[in-house]
């Protein structure tokens, strides 16, 4: 009698169908077999390496990545990632998004490139931060306290244990982010807090109020510092301080910007005015401080205003919005921020040595083409974004695409990113050189309010008035984790500079804490 062979079991069916997928995988490849020749060079348009040439299944931007550091001769424990551009030949066109190998040939099709195998590519290499920030994945902690909506938030720069947030309830709070506990209540304003600011060395707090004032508090004790800065005639809307390196003798000064149009300098040892910042027609709605000792100035006028420091004076005017300007951004704000405090918490022990560290932090971050430069983005309710180099007072490029108010926009670390908030419901990318389109993150049913890059300048986290955050990841320009979590929306978002922490706080008047 014959043996009658059994059928396939389920495990053999599915083992058959892997082998057929592999096999179908490896003739896809063939038929894109081959490699192209790439030129490295750097933001400054210097040559790297030699001219190598690489295969096109090899071609991952993590192979490309360990393959220049080769060539440039670094141990392995030197090795530093790259994100990489591509240059397409005889053109001016510029692919921000590195594609996988499988997308590598289509993409250079699209832009006109048929045969890459017989042209040189060029690869533009930008450095990425040595540290890895890893995703917020959960809510540590829900923190009540508040007794109104938090409007503002803010990470200490010295330690991501500290976390100062300013509330309609006409106080501002620290928290101590370890223990998920309110540290110290900082009260005596009479309006809403608007605006809260740590100084470069982390020492104090700046608070700014619908009460026409601005606070300075111990940030150790949580204790006010002086009297209040009086002067303005209506809300204080946006503060800002001196960087840290522009610092004399040991007393820094603050600017604020107001809806009584004006921007005041004070002297923060003794709240006295040094200067008054007039010309705007309408509401100052953001300011800030650059490192090179100008002030910027967004006024719902539908102008900018640079402004030199020292002496008070309008340096000059940039003007090519067409309804009020929300917000700016400077490409340098994260080293302004932290001043001398970096991922290796190196710490100098005398005053000389962290005003030179937060310099010369400053100026690598500004440098483009061995000039000191640093970059201004601007935000409106015309529905656009102007790039600017404040030197000039034509934008370098005009920003379109979200179809609402943009809310925010900020600069990655780096300084090769920007991302805008909009009312929307989208977040947008865009190149920091040019101005450039290069993605758009959707997955919020409400509108973008704020968004903040972590340190490393790979993820960002965006908070809406759908009551969620969303972290989205920079390489994929897609959604790496949906955090739920708030009652209501979101207001106001910051993610700590050692990146270990998200802090969040809203409608609900709770703060939330987010770690992976």
């Amino acid at each position: 009698m014959a043996t009658v062979i059994p059928p396939p079991n389920k495990r053999q069916k599915r083992e058959q169908l892997e082998r057929t997928q592999v096999h179908q995988d490896v003739h896809a490849t063939a038929l894109e077999a081959g490699s192209f020749r790439v030129r490295f060079i750097d933001n400054e348009q210097n040559q790297l390496a030699e001219v190598v040439e690489i295969p096109l299944g090899d071609a991952s931007e993590k192979n490309v990545s360990l393959l220049l550091n080769t060539l440039l001769g670094r141990d392995r424990e030197d090795f530093t990632p790259y994100r990489f551009r591509i240059h397409v030949p005889s053109s001016d066109t510029i692919i921000d998004t590195y594609p996988t190998p499988a997308e590598f040939m289509s993409i250079l099709r699209k832009h006109g490139v048929n045969n890459p195998f017989e042209t040189t590519l060029t690869l533009s290499a930008e450095p990425q931060a040595v540290f890895k920030v890893q995703a917020v994945t959960r809510m540590s902690h829900k923190i009540p306290g508040h007794g109104e909506a938090i409007l503002a938030a803010q990470f200490s720069p010295r330690s991501s244990s500290r976390l100062a947030t300013g509330s309609g309830d006409n106080t501002a709070r620290i928290w101590d982010t370890d223990t998920g506990t309110p540290k110290y209540t900082l009260a005596g304003h009479t309006g809403w807090v608007l605006a809260v600011a740590y100084s470069g060395d982390g020492n104090r707090l700046a608070t700014g109020s619908m009460d026409k004032t601005v606070r300075m508090w111990d940030a150790d004790t949580g204790k006010a510092v002086g009297r209040p800065f009086t002067g303005h005639s209506k809300w204080v809307t946006s503060i800002a301080w001196q960087p840290f390196h522009l610092w004399e003798d040991e007393t820094p000064r603050l600017a604020s910007a107001s809806k009584d149009g004006t921007v005041r300098i004070w002297i923060v040892n003794t709240g006295r005015i040094e200067h008054v910042l007039s010309g705007h027609k309408g509401n100052v709605s953001c300011v800030k401080w650059g490192g090179t000792g100008l002030i910027y100035t967004g006024s719902h006028d539908k102008t900018v205003k640079v402004w030199n420091a020292v002496d008070g004076t309008l340096a000059r005017t940039l003007s090519a919005h067409a309804h009020w300007i929300n917000h700016l951004a400077l490409s340098t704000d994260f080293v302004l921020r932290t001043a001398y405090h970096d991922h290796t918490r190196n710490v100098p022990h005398t005053i000389e040595a962290q005003r030179a560290k937060a310099k010369e932090r400053f100026e690598k971050a500004a440098t483009r083409q061995g000039k000191v430069v640093e970059r201004l983005v601007t935000a409106s309710d015309d529905f656009t974004m102007h790039l600017w180099d404040p030197e000039q007072t034509k934008p370098l490029a005009r920003m379109l695409g979200h179809q609402k108010q943009v809310n925010h926009v900020t600069f990655s670390p780096d300084g090769t990113l920007i991302a805008s908030a909009s009312w929307d419901n989208s977040t947008k990318l865009w190149s920091s050189r040019d101005g450039k389109f290069i993605n758009t993150l959707r997955g919020h049913v409400g509108p973008v309010y704020i968004s903040a890059f972590s340190a490393d300048s790979r993820l960002l986290v965006t908070a809406s008035k759908d009551t969620t955050l969303k972290v989205w990841s920079m390489a994929t320009c897609k959604l790496a984790k949906d955090l739920p979590g708030h009652d209501d929306e979101v207001y106001a978002v910051d993610w700590s500079p050692d990146g270990k922490k998200v802090g969040s706080g809203g409608k609900d008047k709770a703060v939330r804490l987010w770690m992976n």
